[in-house]
């Protein structure tokens, strides 16, 4: 999750919404990603599917079966789907997501049995460093420059 959170701070850095993931097989890392919706100008370019196209590009395959995703935040509609689509063994997660996400909060996509694949899911997995770095990022957008005492500044 660390490395997740590195990438989230990529995120950050090109003022990007500050989530990151990372695809994991056989305890190494096969692919990276954190947000580049405005710096690709693609509402698809969301952490996990750049992580997941990284994975898949690394091994050949889009199926990612035995591999485990590790992501700041609750991955969202279109993500939680692609995660599916590559047969992912785990999902490991930050932040609940409480206006998007949909794997647990709004939504729980991954437990609907009408779905031919299913994943295991872990929540809240230091949850804090991803919810602060998402605060600070919001708290900047919106014009709150003034850092408070606790906040994260997470670096590549």
């Amino acid at each position: 999750m660390q490395q997740a959170l590195a990438q989230a701070g990529r995120a950050f850095e090109a003022n990007e919404v500050p989530v990151g993931a990372v695809v994991v097989q056989d305890n190494k890392i096969i692919g990276r990603g954190h947000n580049q919706t405005e710096t690709l100008q693609d509402p698809t370019a969301h952490a996990e599917i750049i992580a997941l196209s990284a994975a898949a590009n690394c091994l050949n395959t889009w199926r990612l079966t035995n591999a485990s995703v590790y992501i700041t935040l609750e991955p969202c509609l279109m993500c939680t789907g692609a995660l599916i689509l590559a047969r992912v063994k785990n999902l490991i997660f930050g932040a609940y997501d409480k206006k998007f996400g949909a794997c647990g909060s709004v939504y729980n996509i991954p437990q609907d049995n009408r779905l031919n694949h299913s994943f295991t899911i872990i929540s809240n997995i230091l949850s804090p460093p991803s919810q602060k770095l998402l605060q600070e990022f919001f708290r900047i957008k919106r014009g709150h420059h003034r850092l408070r005492e606790g906040d994260v500044h997470i670096r590549p």
